[in-house]
């Protein structure tokens, strides 16, 4: 079987509708109807991402996506939130901080679920980081474990906050445009989404928690690493 795909939404048909497209497309298939049953499945299932509905019984699709990140067995696994509404940036930026690897509005084509999904696992199996260890300037990072450390001092980041400290690290040097970043981290198609200021908002946190000195704005052109 392909990639495993745990799906969480009270809606049995939707629920019934998105396991079935899923299966047809080479996926294995784990389902529940909420937030607490997908904590104990996303735990016992191991699955190489969760698709998650925002409003659920119980543990909504944010507050599981917090509990699964802070959680060591499960703070791998990606996670696409479902939202029955349409929301404003600063909720989506806000849910993209708690850990959620991408967002899709209800009702959505189920290809472009498909594409979605996808776009995250090759997120994810693409990380720059994600065969070898990264050290420079007093920082290392060890992408198995998901840990950051600054002068042995172990640092908290997000999980975004995490793959664009490994990417900047990885590309030491060079300038990167937000474009690229938000291509490259988010998975955003810049015909859709092209707002600078979601890398602007996530370099400055990063900035404050790892050492302003390590990261460089380059005006009107991106942020690098300094090697």
């Amino acid at each position: 079987m392909g990639k495993r795909i745990l799906v969480l939404d009270d809606s049995a048909d939707l629920l019934e509708a998105v396991k079935k497209f899923l299966s047809q497309n080479g996926f294995s298939v784990v389902a529940g109807k909420d937030g607490s049953e997908g904590r104990l499945l996303a735990q016992e299932s191991a699955p190489d991402l969760i698709l998650a509905d925002a409003d659920m019984p119980g543990l909504d699709g944010h507050t599981l996506c917090r509990v699964l990140k802070k959680d060591p067995k499960t703070k791998a696994i990606p996670v696409i939130i479902m939202s029955g509404t349409m929301m404003e940036e600063k909720d989506i930026v806000a849910g993209l901080e708690g850990g959620a690897d991408d967002y899709i509005i209800k009702p959505f084509p189920m290809k472009v679920l498909l594409a979605r999904i996808n776009a995250v696992l090759r997120r994810f199996e693409a990380s720059p980081a994600a065969a070898r260890k990264l050290k420079a300037r007093g920082l290392s990072i060890d992408p198995a474990a998901r840990e950051v450390k600054v002068d042995g001092q172990a640092v908290a980041l997000t999980r975004k906050e995490f793959d664009l400290l490994a990417l900047l690290l990885s590309k030491a040097g060079r300038v990167l445009t937000p474009g690229f970043l938000l291509e490259a981290v988010w998975g955003y198609d810049l015909a859709d989404y092209n707002d600078p200021h979601t890398v602007e908002s996530h370099i400055s946190r990063l900035r404050k928690k790892i050492g302003a000195e390590r990261i460089e704005n380059v005006p009107g052109c991106g942020y690098k690493f300094v090697p």
